[in-house]
């Protein structure tokens, strides 16, 4: 009874074993019907996918529609999509710090954005360079304890077991737990709270820039041979510190000096932001008003020098300038600028006291405004011609006006510029007037026209321009006047310079040509033309 039993569980089991073979392969039951759909997929492997999209057909349903990797905003399809468009939204949390959107539109997307590398963001802490040493202490970041009523991070030094000892920049790098409690360096409250300890503070690290050229110089018009007409020195020697300010998120501060002949500061600028729409208010030294002839650093003069007869007799400098700027438009095609300043000074880069010329004590001031349009792509006005690799399209447009108070003149000004580039060219004009409303009136213009052209990327560089001042007389400029008669003085120039890169971006050996012809004075010993041919070697760093 129990072997008839087990043979027939057995029979039951084939049975159930034969009937899923057939479902499973689709061979016909005793009625002639298939188990299954016919396919063409081999025995045991899942039919093939449905073809892929040939677009993004849907930015924002979480899904790879086209089969490129590139996920709704990631994706190119997408980058017009009204979803995947910045909406001037800050990228301070993890939704927007993940999301493929530049939300602030500020040309920095997800965690290449600053904004992104800060608490409470945490989905950049893997994929983008942490810019705090405090993050070194991640162990003791779980303990730290709630800042209550009107506490500042500042009321937690000295307290929570924290023993006081560590609040200066030396103690807070050494290494060591010097008040022992626990906590080494930019792990102690002192070092991360104090906002005098500069080592941890949650900013980025400041930049050092130093630009040093050694040149010779053979004036053709000198009378006489090459061994007396040539000479050789420092012909540049400037050193920038940059970063951001520190607590302030997108601030920015520079400091310019040169060293060539006397160490003197030369340009300085410390910018806030105003909300998060890209607005900003900056206080600097004041030269470059409306011209960026002298504020470019001598790291990006495709002539080694600006075009002084520009700017001599138009940005004079002042001691400090208040500046407000920012976007008109959301998108940046319109930016603005607007600003005034005062102190006296006659020459630019006059920095850290006043100075005057014949005890004349005349308050100086300035101001005005000015608009830039972003016709093709977005220009700063700290932008390079100097090339070492191709450029994107781009087409700018800056106009602006001002009214200056000099120490013996007065006069308003307009200037206007623009600039065009596509991938090895670059051209950039400027012209720039002025009517001075004394000692009768003269009106004085200057122009001034630059190409560049990479021959050979990142080796081989061409650049040239070519300009004029043209100025009517002074009628009754008194014999003892604090003017320059250089100032006045006609001049017509041309220069032409070619680079060759000789070590990456860092070497830069470079061979000038400089021809001018100026205008007769009638003053003795006076050139009216000068022809100079400079071979310099360069240090970019």
């Amino acid at each position: 009874m129990r072997m008839g039993r087990f043979h027939a569980l057995l029979a039951l089991a084939l049975a159930l074993t034969s009937a899923t073979a057939t479902a499973q392969t689709g061979e016909p039951d005793a009625t002639g019907e298939t188990g299954v759909a016919p396919t063409s997929a081999p025995v045991g492997e899942p039919p093939p996918p449905p073809p892929a999209a040939s677009t993004e057909s849907n930015c924002s349903d979480g899904r790879d529609d086209d089969g490129d990797e590139m996920i709704d905003c990631a994706d190119a399809d997408c980058f017009e999509a009204s979803n995947c468009v910045a909406g001037g939204n800050a990228e301070r949390n993890d939704e927007r710090c993940s999301d493929w959107i530049d939300n602030d539109g500020d040309g920095l997307v997800d965690c290449e954005d600053s904004d992104c590398t800060h608490d409470p963001v945490t989905v950049c802490h893997g994929s983008a360079r942490e810019v705090r040493p405090e993050h070194q202490a991640r162990d003791h970041e779980e303990d730290l304890p709630q800042l209550t009523g009107n506490m500042s991070a500042e009321d937690l030094i000295g307290n929570y077991g924290d023993n006081h000892g560590e609040r200066d920049d030396y103690t807070c790098s050494d290494g060591i737990d010097n008040d022992a409690d626990g906590r080494v360096d930019c792990q102690d409250f002192g070092c991360r709270f104090d906002p005098q300890v500069t080592v941890c503070t949650s900013s980025p690290g400041y930049r050092f820039g130093v630009v040093a050229g050694v040149g010779f110089t053979y004036d053709f018009e000198a009378d006489r041979d090459i061994r007396t007409a040539g000479d050789v020195n420092f012909t540049r020697l400037q050193m920038r510190v940059l970063g951001q300010i520190p607590f302030i998120e997108n601030s920015f501060f520079l400091i310019n000096f040169r060293g060539e002949k006397s160490f003197r500061m030369t340009f300085a600028t410390f910018q806030v932001p105003i909300g998060d729409r890209g607005h900003f208010v900056a206080l600097n030294s004041g030269s470059g008003t409306l011209s960026n002839a002298l504020i470019i650093s001598a790291a990006k003069q495709p002539l080694l020098d600006p075009a002084f007869y520009l700017v001599n007799a138009f940005e004079q400098g002042n001691g400090a300038v208040l500046e407000v700027g920012g976007p008109l438009v959301p998108s940046g095609r319109v930016n603005y600028r607007v600003f005034a300043g005062g102190g006296a000074g006659f020459s630019n880069g006059n920095v850290g006291g006043r100075f005057f010329r014949q005890n004349n004590e005349n308050f100086t001031y300035v101001a005005g405004a000015q608009l830039q349009f972003n016709v093709i792509g977005h220009f700063s006005r700290f932008d390079s011609p100097l090339l070492y690799t191709s450029v994107p399209l781009g087409l700018g447009v800056w106009a602006g006006a001002k009214f200056d108070q000099r120490a013996t003149e007065r006069y308003p000004a307009a200037n206007v510029s623009t600039w065009f580039r596509y991938g090895r060219f670059l051209l950039r004009a400027e012209a720039y007037g002025k009517y001075v409303l004394d000692f009768g009136g003269s009106m004085q213009l200057a122009w001034n026209a630059q190409m560049s052209l990479l021959l050979w990327s990142k080796r081989l560089f061409l650049a040239a321009d070519v300009g004029q001042f043209i100025a009517e007389e002074y009628s009754d400029l008194p014999a003892d006047s604090d003017l320059r008669p250089q100032i006045i003085r006609d001049e017509f120039r041309v220069r032409a310079a070619l680079h060759f890169w000789w070590y990456r971006n860092i070497g830069l050996l470079s061979l000038v040509y400089d021809e001018a012809h100026l205008e007769d004075d009638g003053r003795v010993n006076t050139p009216e033309t000068e022809r100079q041919l400079r071979l310099e070697v360069q240090y970019r760093f």
